[in-house]
Parts: C-alpha cells; structure tokens; sequence
C-alpha cells in the first residue's frame, strides 16, 4: 500500500509541476495582456532534440514582451510577478482547514507552490524593468539580457 501510495504521489507532484509551470507563464501573459503590453508565448524555445530532450530542458515556456517604451515601469513589474499569485489557492485552502494528511495532496501543494515563486529571469525584469523600457525607446539598440 505505501509503496501506490508513493507512486501516485510522484505521479501528482510531477503533473502539478507541469500544470503550475504552463499556469506561472499565462499569468504574465495575462498581466502583460491586461496592462495591453505586446508578448510572445514561446513552448521550449531553442528545443528540437526529440520528446526527452524537451522534457529534461529548461524553460518549458517563455514570455517576451514586447514594451514600446512608453509604458510605465510598474507594469513590467507586476507582470514579473504575477505568478507569486498561484500561491493564494494553496494558501486559502490552508487557512480553510483542508487536511493535508496525505501524500497526494502534500505533493500538489508543493508541485504547486513551487511554480508560485517567480524565476531569476522574473525577479531581472522586476528589477531591472527601466533598462527593458530604455532600449524599447531606442530603436537602434540591440535588446541586452538583464540577467547577465
């Protein structure tokens, strides 16, 4: 019994990891989209070495606005983020008193809450978000990673 039982709980922790990372990039489009920011919605970018090797890569998905330069920074920012959000279901569940006695519901909240926490590539543009909106007014720049 606990060995189906450990099973299943992999098997719930590794599809709510997949659901929480597809949910963590719609919400920045969603922000983006809200904010009426251009984006781009990218599922593994730069991957064309077979079903293992798109799997085993990261980012499964990326979101590249597409700022003019003339949005306020505090959007970019928010859009950022916005995936800190997924942690209210897991959070309201908790305060509502729903058991977590066992194994299944401890991984999809974890699963979960593990895609909630934004990405160093989030936490760049949350920082750096003037810098992003600088070289959207300057045509002739070539866009610099924030995160080197």
């Amino acid at each position: 019994m606990i060995e189906t039982e450990v099973a299943v709980a992999g098997g719930a922790l590794v599809l709510a990891v997949a659901t929480g990372l597809v949910a963590h990039e719609w919400l920045h489009a969603l922000t983006l989209r809200l904010a009426r920011i251009e984006y781009t919605v990218t599922y593994f970018p730069d991957r064309t070495d077979g079903v293992v090797g798109l799997l085993a890569s990261c980012p499964w998905a990326a979101v590249r606005p597409h700022p003019t330069g003339r949005e306020p920074t505090w959007q970019l920012r928010v859009a950022a983020l916005s995936p800190f959000l997924l942690a209210a279901p897991v959070f309201a569940l908790g305060i509502r008193g729903v058991p977590v006695d066992s194994p299944v519901v401890t991984a999809i909240g974890i699963g979960w809450l593990a895609c909630s926490i934004p990405s160093p590539q989030d936490f760049s543009v949350a920082f750096y978000a003037h810098r992003a909106l600088e070289s959207a007014r300057e045509p002739n720049t070539a866009p610099a990673s924030c995160a080197d």
